[in-house]
């Protein structure tokens, strides 16, 4: 009998799909379980009964939950195809960098297209400073580690598709070749991958979700 993996997910979460490149980059054979968060199932609130949120990664009845854990997780787990380097200084920079990716990127293109106004400007104006600091730190490599992706891609690797998704949805044009060479290089480089290639959501099916994402925190803001 072979070993239980699952992954609780929801679309188009880059917390998810991070999880699921990570395994599919180590050839681990999984099944996906897709969760609408409006109406969370048994399962999921069994298996993170803290968050209550996705992902988590179930293995041989084990839940991981909080997605640098469990990519962590997996590179502990199966060997092949590592995606944290050996080395403990390098192992380190790789979580600062995934950290940083994080808290500020992520966290600034949310507020940054999902406000109007001044805080909408000043939201964007710190991006692009983030942006700029991931561009430095790519100049004059081809991944974060080097010639192959790893841990930091894998959780920066949403900003290529998604932010040009979230660009279109609130007309705001972030990131381009001029302005963030080394970042839109390592974009290009990192979609095509094959595993990340052929794993990416559909982009018209993403542009109806945050779309209609975007409308709905607009309407509610302005009817209180």
């Amino acid at each position: 009998m072979g070993e239980e993996v699952k992954v609780f997910g929801t679309f188009p979460s880059p917390y998810c799909y991070r999880i699921e490149w990570a395994l599919k980059h180590k050839g681990i054979t999984y099944e996906y379980i897709e969760e609408d968060l409006r109406n969370k199932s048994p399962l999921l609130l069994e298996y993170n009964p803290v968050h209550k949120k996705v992902p988590v990664l179930l293995h041989n009845g084990n839940p991981v939950v909080e997605s640098l854990v469990i990519l962590e997780y997996i590179d502990e787990i199966w060997k092949e195809n590592p995606i944290l380097p050996e080395d403990p200084y390098e192992r380190a920079m790789a979580r600062f960098w995934a950290k940083f990716a994080d808290e500020k990127c992520v966290v600034g293109v949310r507020t940054a297209f999902y406000s109007q106004g001044k805080e909408q400007e000043q939201a964007l104006e710190s991006l692009l400073e983030v942006l700029k600091t991931l561009d430095a730190e790519l100049e004059g490599k081809k991944f974060f580690g080097g010639e192959t992706i790893g841990f930091v891609d894998l959780v920066a690797g949403w900003i290529p598709h998604w932010l040009t998704v979230l660009e279109e949805v609130a007309g705001k044009k972030l990131l381009d070749a001029y302005r963030f060479p080394s970042l839109d290089a390592w974009g290009k480089n990192f979609m095509e991958v094959p595993v990340i290639k052929e794993n990416v959501p559909p982009h018209d099916k993403m542009m109806t979700t945050l779309l209609g994402k975007r409308k709905n925190m607009f309407s509610s803001a302005t009817s209180k």
